[in-house]
């Protein structure tokens, strides 16, 4: 591990003089370069394949996560409709309502989960609270409810191959199905498989292909979830978020997902997180948002969150940072979520479908002492690591971070020209003040850098 003290921000990121890029993180230690040459791949505009025809359906049947086949997945915990009044929230429906609203978002149990129940219940002696109990209890008194159940309990049990589902009994099969109630891995599944009138097999549906408001209402939906994870399971020390998109990202299926899997402690890499945090509070502002700032990484801005073109990952990747004071997605606003969203969804819609990626959340574990932001990096999956990672621990990113900024600011430009993100101040238009993260208490009373740079409505700024 590389400590705080001996990190110098001139390792960060550096430029030699035959144009390979040198990179630091400051938060992992993760040393990667970019070679000259390496950093021309085009966007989705001049990727695009050529799929195969399609014919558009009212009620998509492509996978089992699509909304013909919701008797293919176990009991949902919740759904997300609209209504001639707005977004109604809906918990816990029962079999027989299944076909009976149209889903936007579903939040389902994963059939097969990363970390299961049999951890849960074996290692912690943990047992279904009252609303996992009656979740299930009311979903088996009707034979429905014990129809799909057994279904899935069967699907399950064929696709692992490890026992004949004819061979158990009912009873125990339905005694299996604890973990679609009380289990600690779900999934928030996106409400179509292809785009509105798709003609090939190559316009999938993308965090990008939705709009502002949907994207918006994606993100609450998942905030939801998170929160209610924790409640649920007291063992529950982290939650972590992400999102695979196509199958070189990680996906087993082509239809947009979110992840949720809770796990019992905090990883390797948080707690280093939290001991640089200590050796310096400010560390986000100092070493991600300022330093970007300071390089003209920073391409995007609203009121409540920023974006740059981050460095040091092994993959191309963008860095969202909320400016909020509070450290945790549910405790956020309605304004910093959306303002959060506002910005991840602009950047989705930048890169378009095609590219491979990560979505991944990063936030302050609920039992941690220290105050951090919210932050989502997105991770291009362009490239795979091989023999030279594998023996130098020197990652090879091909596009580096400059280069991932230019590739992006002009689709941005052109996305809100066409009104299809959310307004928001882009690369000269964003404004950059030091220390905006307001997650450290000293900053968010220090209004010494509110009054040297005031909102950039009020002053003038140099153009031509």
């Amino acid at each position: 591990m590389i400590l705080p003290e001996l990190i110098s921000e001139s390792n960060f990121l550096t430029k030699m003089a035959d144009g390979t890029f040198k990179q630091l993180n400051p938060f992992t230690g993760t040393e990667v370069w970019t070679v000259p040459g390496r950093a021309n791949r085009p966007l989705d505009s001049g990727i695009r394949r050529v799929g195969n025809p399609i014919r558009p359906k009212e009620v998509e049947d492509y996978c089992v996560f699509c909304e013909a086949n919701l008797y293919e997945t176990p009991p949902e915990k919740a759904r997300l409709v609209k209504t001639s009044q707005g977004y109604e929230l809906l918990r816990d429906v029962r079999a027989e309502a299944l076909f009976e609203s149209r889903p936007i978002f579903r939040r389902i149990p994963n059939l097969f989960e990363i970390i299961s129940y049999d951890y849960w219940a074996k290692n912690y002696a943990f047992r279904p609270g009252q609303p996992a109990y009656a979740h299930k209890t009311r979903y088996l008194s009707t034979p429905e409810g014990v129809r799909h159940v057994l279904h899935n309990v069967d699907r399950k049990l064929l696709l692992s191959g490890q026992t004949d589902p004819a061979t158990i009994p009912d009873e125990d099969k339905l005694a299996m199905a604890d973990e679609f109630f009380a289990g600690g891995h779900e999934l928030i599944l996106g409400p179509r498989h292809f785009i509105e009138e798709a003609e090939n097999d190559a316009q999938l549906a993308s965090s990008g292909s939705m709009t502002p408001e949907l994207h918006d209402q994606y993100f609450k939906f998942t905030v939801a979830a998170l929160r209610d994870i924790y409640l649920a399971n007291r063992y529950v020390r982290y939650v972590a978020v992400f999102q695979n998109w196509r199958q070189p990202a990680g996906a087993s299926l082509d239809h947009l997902h979110k992840q949720l899997v809770a796990i019992d402690g905090r990883s390797a890499a948080i707690e280093r997180e939290i001991a640089l945090i200590r050796h310096n509070p400010n560390v986000y502002n100092d070493w991600a948002v300022n330093f970007a700032g300071y390089r003209n990484l920073i391409f995007a801005e609203n009121d409540y969150a920023i974006a740059f073109a981050a460095f040091g990952h092994r993959f191309p990747t963008l860095a969202i940072y909320s400016k909020s004071a509070r450290s945790q997605p549910w405790n956020h606003s309605p304004e910093e979520l959306r303002g959060m969203s506002d910005i991840v969804h602009a950047c989705h819609a930048a890169m378009g479908s095609e590219i491979p990626c990560n979505e991944e959340w990063y936030y302050k574990p609920p039992d941690a002492d220290v105050a951090m932001p919210w932050r989502v990096l997105i991770k291009w999956r362009i490239s795979n690591p091989a023999g030279f990672e594998g023996g130098t621990k020197i990652y090879v990113n091909t596009i580096d971070p400059v280069s991932l900024r230019d590739k992006v600011v002009p689709r941005l430009f052109q996305l809100k020209n066409e009104g299809r993100i959310a307004p928001m101040r882009i690369a000269f238009e964003c404004e950059c003040v030091p220390n905006c993260l307001k997650y450290n208490p000293a900053v968010r009373e220090d209004g010494d850098a509110a009054s040297l740079y005031p909102p950039l409505s009020g002053r003038a700024r140099e153009t031509g």
